[in-house]
């Protein structure tokens, strides 16, 4: 390329041009050159659930419909496995074979409940597509008060559900393998911890882990189903032969159209088959973790999670009313294996069949604590946003899970399934009453909000939610009246203690937030103060110190000095003389006499000497040793906490820890200078008279003065500073710097000490001050005299 140059000129081709030296400032490297690695612990855990996930890859932890109903429908889809068992374990006691005519229609009443939740949820789905929960609904509607009934009695129902479908998915296994009874809670805790670190591992990895075991269960389901209705309805379906040892003892039956049962009995096995209904909510609960559109892919899983349920359950009850399988009284082998031993027979075949579904209905029952694992962490979530629950529960984790949540929620469960043996008779008790606590409260929820919205449809909406509602409290009254006597009490009582907690809670956060916000641009702009002094808190030179007082010289105060408390004399002394001898440039370090030994008063009251005058900012630098293993921690003290607080309870006074970690190698911040003789005085001059001495606290500037008192303080200099003695003298009106200027020590001046001076009062560092004063060591030393 050319450039066009002037008439009777050459034209010059166009050079590149050169670059410049490279003199200026050059980009900043992606990452640190060098940072501490992590630590054995957080390694451990990234091997365990996998490295973090950022938080923009929370949209891609979103579930498609199937996963979301292999997460969220497990422990709705596993009721059908139990929940004709609980049935008959009512009624056969009660009425005998009568119970067998009695559980279809029974079962078929309470799929009509689950079919009016199915839609009442449908309709909430809508109405909160962020997140529907009845925590939320009830929130909205009704106020906060109401909604912590909602939420408590729910998430009591979600620690029953875990440890109710661990107990239930172990019976399963024993059923199979009877050598494993004596190991049945062990095994259940296993599970627990198991399905805690798969839901720890995020959303959806733990949906994929779970899902196979769900589809795997509904292909079980579909195989006994339809061998058995083929079988019954060709007249091929043996029946169980009742009575047999271990079953549950027989009643007497009667006529009528309750079979000689009476109205309460009926009631109490319609409650005990209310377990079947539990988990409806878990998908409104979790909208917000499917898909886009989240709201309609949830409401589509839930029709098909009612429906699949409504199926088994009905077949259920079904093949075990014409076969007759009575349940045993110690829970093993359970209702549906005895279903499957008759409808599969003998065989290979048929023993591969038998097994197929104990080993999927041991996994749908033990991962249908998966959907409480996937909504007690959220629902408490909202909780602690509203400041009803420990703050810590907000927050999402290593795998953008709330850890926290995961966490507790295991910990209790396994208290309870430790507490109750694994037992599910003693534990369904417990159970759904929570729930349709929170069926009820939610419902009527969505029926206000229909009638204050009035939103397209809203009639509609009303009449489902409304007859949800009412469906839910007449469930709910029969399981509190009937299983009140069986262990319901406990749920009843519970859930008022712990909403008056959860209140106690809030009001606790919104005082802090109060206290908080108080004052807040007034004291940011608040006068700084004129002075500000650093004291380094010194217990031994070494290192920590080191670190602590290079920091303070950062800080660039006004003032700036060591303090040790003198406990040990012997130990202040070598810490004296080490301080001299050592280069800490600029340090005086100060001996402060702490007679009774009380550290943390000491600290208060010398950092309140210097908050006096009203001018002065303190902070206080403590070194904090940092110890890499527990038991070198428990060989330490921790006096530094309560100085911290102590101390930090004083107005402009700031408490700072300046971290030392044992276990690493560090640079000493301590230089060495040359070391120079002290001066030495001798001592001479005239004794002041006791008669003469006037109060300390009387003293004022430029009086010639003559004072007794104990040295309550020593500042030491270091060596390649101007020689200087300054030391603090106490009586019971006041204190005074007295300062030996020319001197690093004089013998017999040391903390503690009786100290007779005479001389003007003048200035040190601010203070009233008698400089190189005529001296007197009064006490054990008495008749040693000097001239500073």
């Amino acid at each position: 390329m050319t450039t066009t140059a002037p008439p009777g000129e050459r034209a010059e081709p166009l050079r590149r041009a050169e670059p410049a030296p490279d003199r200026g400032p050059r980009p900043l490297p992606a990452a640190p050159a060098a940072l501490p690695p992590d630590a054995l612990r957080y390694r451990l855990k990234c091997r365990l659930l996998g490295q973090p996930l950022h938080t923009e890859q929370l949209e891609d932890e979103r579930l498609g419909k199937p996963t979301a109903l292999a997460v969220f429908a497990s422990d709705n889809l596993s009721s059908s496995a139990y929940a004709t068992e609980e049935i008959l374990r009512v009624l056969l006691p009660a009425v005998g074979l009568a119970a067998f005519s009695l559980v279809v229609p029974i079962t078929i009443a309470m799929l009509v409940v689950l079919a009016f939740l199915i839609l009442s949820y449908r309709e909430t789905i809508k109405a909160y597509p962020t997140a529907g929960g009845a925590y939320m609904v009830t929130r909205d509607n009704f106020g906060l008060l109401p909604a912590q009934v909602a939420g408590v009695a729910l998430l009591t129902d979600y620690v029953l559900t875990v440890a109710v479908s661990v107990a239930a998915g172990t019976a399963a296994l024993v059923s199979a393998f009877s050598a494993l009874t004596p190991y049945t809670v062990p095994i259940s805790v296993a599970f627990i911890l198991l399905i805690s670190v798969g839901n720890l591992r995020g959303v959806r990895e733990s949906g994929r882990i779970f899902a196979i075991p769900t589809y795997f269960f509904i292909l079980d389901m579909v195989a006994l189903l339809g061998i058995g209705i083929v079988k019954m309805a060709t007249g091929n379906l043996p029946r169980h032969p009742t009575p047999k040892a271990g079953m549950l003892p027989l009643g007497h039956g009667g006529s009528g159209l309750l079979m000689g049962a009476s109205l309460y009995v009926v009631m109490h096995a319609f409650a005990s088959g209310g377990a079947a209904v539990t988990g409806v909510e878990a998908i409104s609960n979790g909208v917000p973790a499917f898909r886009k559109p989240e709201w309609k892919n949830a409401r589509t899983t839930l029709v098909i999670m009612g429906s699949a349920l409504g199926v088994m359950f009905l077949g259920l009850s079904i093949l075990g009313a014409h076969m007759r399988v009575a349940p045993y009284a110690g829970g093993t082998p359970t209702v549906i294996s005895q279903i499957g031993k008759l409808v599969y027979g003998g065989g290979a075949v048929g023993n591969i069949l038998f097994y197929a579904l104990q080993a999927g209905t041991m996994l749908i029952l033990v991962l249908a604590a998966n959907t409480s694992f996937a909504d007690f962490p959220r629902l408490a979530s909202f909780h602690a946003g509203d400041n009803f629950m420990p703050r810590q529960l907000t927050k999402r984790g290593h795998r953008l899970v709330f850890s926290n949540g995961i966490l507790f929620l295991s910990a209790t469960s396994v208290l309870l399934v430790i507490a109750t043996g694994a037992k599910v008779d003693r534990l369904i008790p417990l159970y759904a009453i929570g729930v349709f606590t929170s069926f009820t409260l939610s419902q009527a929820g969505m029926a206000k909000h229909h009638i204050t919205h009035k939103e397209p449809h809203w009639r509609k909406g009303l009449l489902v939610n409304g007859i949800g509602a009412l469906l839910s409290l007449v469930v709910d009254i029969v399981i509190a009246i009937t299983k009140f006597t069986h262990g319901a009490w406990i749920i009843v009582a519970l859930v008022p203690v712990m909403v008056v907690f959860l209140v106690r809670l809030a009001r606790q956060y919104e005082l802090e937030a109060s206290q908080l916000e108080h004052g807040v641009p007034e004291a940011a702009t608040a006068r700084v103060l004129r002075r500000h002094v650093v004291l380094v808190l010194v217990d031994h030179l070494d290192l920590a110190s080191a670190r602590a007082i290079q920091y303070a010289r950062a800080l660039s105060p006004d003032e700036m000095r060591a303090v040790h408390f003198v406990i040990d004399a012997a130990h202040a002394a070598k810490l004296a003389d080490e301080w001299q001898r050592l280069g800490l440039r600029r340090i005086p370090l100060e001996l402060v006499d702490c007679p009774d030994r009380r550290l943390s008063r000491c600290a208060v009251e010398t950092v309140a000497r210097d908050l006096a005058d009203g001018e002065t900012e303190v902070s206080v630098l403590m070194p904090d040793r940092k110890y890499r293993g527990f038991w070198h921690r428990i060989l330490h003290d921790r006096t530094a906490d309560t100085i911290e607080r102590d101390v930090s309870l004083l107005p402009h006074a700031n408490v700072t820890t300046v971290p030392f970690h044992f276990g690493t190698k560090r640079k000493a911040a301590v230089l060495a200078v040359p070391l120079s003789e002290p001066v030495n005085a001798s001592p001479n001059g005239t004794a002041p008279s006791r008669s003469s001495c006037v109060p300390i606290g009387d003293v004022r500037y430029r009086q010639a003065v003559r004072v007794e008192g104990r040295v309550r303080s020593v500042r030491v200099q270091p060596r390649a500073e101007v020689p200087t003695l300054e030391c603090v003298l106490v009586d019971d009106t006041g204190a005074l710097s007295v300062v030996f200027l020319g001197r690093r020590s004089i013998a017999g001046i040391d903390v503690g000490a009786r100290l007779r001076v005479e001389g003007t009062a003048g200035e040190s560092r601010g203070r009233l001050a008698l400089l190189n004063p005529i001296y007197e060591l009064i006490g054990p030393q008495n008749g040693t005299m000097g001239h500073g």
